[in-house]
């Protein structure tokens, strides 16, 4: 009874510690994200891609196509918004956020670019990684 009595005590607080640390990845994703957005809009696209990873097999797919790559992709976005007038206020709307296992999150969010000129909007879906400790964005889907 006793060893019956351990385990259901121990599952419960392996439970309690999992639904702890999902919720702090959580909060440490939407802050992460926060920071981002923060670092869009005063210009700082190096900033920006903080919390993306920084390996060759980074992928963001966009209208265009798909880009491999931390410095393809911020090369990218150097080319298409290469002055703080084209870059605007960004602004993101967290619509979804889901541990996929303990070290994988899925996230589908709105994005919308206010500029001059014009608004763009759109969604984006990101797969989020640990590694090396750290969760980072390993797949970017923007449209």
């Amino acid at each position: 009874m006793k060893t019956i009595t351990l385990t259901i005590l121990l599952a419960m607080v392996l439970a309690a510690c999992s639904t702890n640390n999902e919720e702090a990845d959580k909060t440490y994703i939407l802050e992460s994200m926060q920071q981002s957005q923060d670092y869009w809009n005063t210009g700082d696209l190096d900033g920006f891609m903080h919390n993306y990873w920084q390996s060759d097999s980074l992928k963001f797919i966009g209208k265009t196509g798909i880009t491999y790559g931390w410095q393809a992709s911020l090369d990218r976005y150097n080319r298409s918004y290469p002055n703080k007038d084209s870059q605007g206020t960004l602004t993101f709307n967290f619509i979804h956020l889901e541990a996929i296992d303990k070290d994988h999150y899925h996230q589908v969010g709105q994005y919308t670019l206010h500029r001059k000129t014009d608004t763009l909007s759109g969604h984006f879906t990101l797969l989020w990684k640990r590694i090396d400790g750290n969760l980072v964005i390993v797949i970017d889907h923007s449209s």
